[in-house]
């Protein structure tokens, strides 16, 4: 009666052997580039259903990604699927301070004389 494994133990043993090999394998994290005026994430899940989540500026991202994408880098991830985007070279950054371009120079009015 003790020797032989009911099916609760049989699921429970493949569970833990499951969860151990998620946790040993490496997370293969997938960067696509933004089209022009993207908002929403693209990819397609294995039935070919799109996922269509939002994506969002992701600022504080692991030191991982970081050595993936490179420091202080503009980059987009989807609410959902976790796909992360860079920007569109063809568009401007987002934001000002990654912006670069020639200075603009300051205008001074000139002096009236009275």
């Amino acid at each position: 009666m003790g020797d032989t494994p009911n099916a609760a133990q049989k699921v429970s043993t493949q569970a833990t052997t499951a969860s151990v090999a998620e946790e040993s394998a490496p997370v293969v994290t997938k960067i696509k580039v933004r089209k022009h005026r993207q908002r929403s994430c693209d990819e397609k899940d294995a039935k070919g259903k799109l996922c269509a989540g939002h994506l969002k500026r992701w600022y504080d991202y692991p030191k991982e990604i970081e050595q993936l994408v490179g420091p202080k880098a503009e980059i987009y991830r989807c609410e959902f699927c976790k796909t992360l985007y860079r920007p569109d070279p063809e568009q401007l950054p987002h934001s000002f301070t990654l912006r670069k371009g020639p200075e603009r120079p300051v205008l001074k009015r000139p002096i009236r004389k009275i």
